[in-house]
């Protein structure tokens, strides 16, 4: 595993966090919700494109 696919993956996980930080809140801000669920969907694409991407170095 690349490093920069571990930070992208350590991303995604603490976005995880905040959201389900967020939830358990009497009154979750919503527009922070969807701000950090639409990062945690561009991590998760990108870890998406470094899987299915072909090497460069064949």
């Amino acid at each position: 595993m690349s490093r920069r696919m571990f930070r992208i993956m350590l991303r995604h996980q603490r976005i995880d966090e905040l959201i389900r930080r967020e939830q358990r809140h009497r009154a979750p801000d919503v527009f922070k919700l969807m701000r950090l669920k639409k990062l945690k969907l561009k991590a998760k694409d990108m870890l998406r494109r470094m899987v299915t991407k072909p090497s460069r170095a064949g």
